[in-house]
């Protein structure tokens, strides 16, 4: 991986953050956006940034495979060796209302893993980096996850939390990534889903998280496999490394009574 180029992953991220930010007003996104399936929302703005950012990295590795929300149809190379897993605008439904809680998401994933990510959120004015085995970093700042031991309390992104769980509701972005982050930055100390996610929704955001010394599963507390050709995943987990034991077991708990949602 010697030859790709970082600091250009990172430019170009920025850039369709940019690309992004010129269409981050409600009223300019009236007659730009619509649904592609019930609850799943998409702009105008979310295939201009996935146009760029492909037509872009595909110049720093022609080789490397693209799985993309946007664009993963044609599943241009997923499953290769070297694949790009981007998610345009993560948070789309922050996106168009707009609220701060959206980013780019690219990551690149070797083999079955992510080894490089960045989150840029424009509108927060946050870019995280990750890069596997080396670090991760917030504007340049180090990453230090949540180190919390105690599960009751923990701080969790959420709207509302029922008082009978005892947990602390935090800000919540719409972006998963972005609430993953939180748990690298000690900002939160769980971020869980047990909905059948997909990939480019995490890829990026696991490696920052990991690199920063949190604990990133599936909702099941196994090991997360990336670059399938179907680009999904069961649910997340992204915790504290003190905290995972507890949340698994209470997370399994909640699948095996409720069923993971879809």
């Amino acid at each position: 991986m010697a030859d790709i180029d970082f600091d250009r992953v990172i430019a170009i991220a920025e850039q369709g953050g940019a690309l992004a930010m010129r269409d981050w007003k409600l009223d300019k996104l009236a007659a730009k956006t619509w649904e592609k399936s019930p609850g799943q929302i998409v702009s105008d703005a979310d295939l201009a940034v996935d146009r760029f950012l492909r037509s872009e990295l595909e110049k720093l590795a022609p080789s490397a495979g693209w799985l993309s929300e946007e664009t993963h149809i044609d599943q241009s190379g997923a499953g290769a060796e070297l694949t790009w897993v981007v998610d345009p605008i993560d948070g789309t439904k922050d996106f168009v209302a707009g609220k701060t809680g959206w980013c780019v998401s690219v990551a690149l994933v070797h083999g079955d893993d992510p080894i490089f990510g960045v989150l840029v959120a424009p509108a927060m004015q946050e870019v995280w980096v990750g890069k596997a085995g080396s670090h991760s970093e917030i504007n340049g700042r180090a990453l230090h996850a949540s180190q919390r031991r105690q599960y009751d309390g923990c701080r969790i992104p959420a709207e509302m939390l029922p008082p009978e769980l005892n947990l602390t509701a935090v800000p919540k972005p719409n972006s998963i990534a972005l609430r993953m982050a939180m748990v690298a930055d000690d900002r939160a100390d769980v971020v869980a889903s047990t909905r059948w996610g997909h990939e480019w929704d995490i890829a990026a955001a696991h490696v920052i998280a990991v690199e920063a010394g949190a604990s990133v599963t599936n909702a099941l507390g196994e090991t997360l496999v990336y670059n399938g050709t179907h680009g999904k995943a069961l649910g997340v987990l992204c915790c504290s490394q003190n905290l995972f034991d507890t949340a698994v077991q209470r997370i399994g708990k909640y699948v095996t009574e409720h069923g993971a949602s879809h």
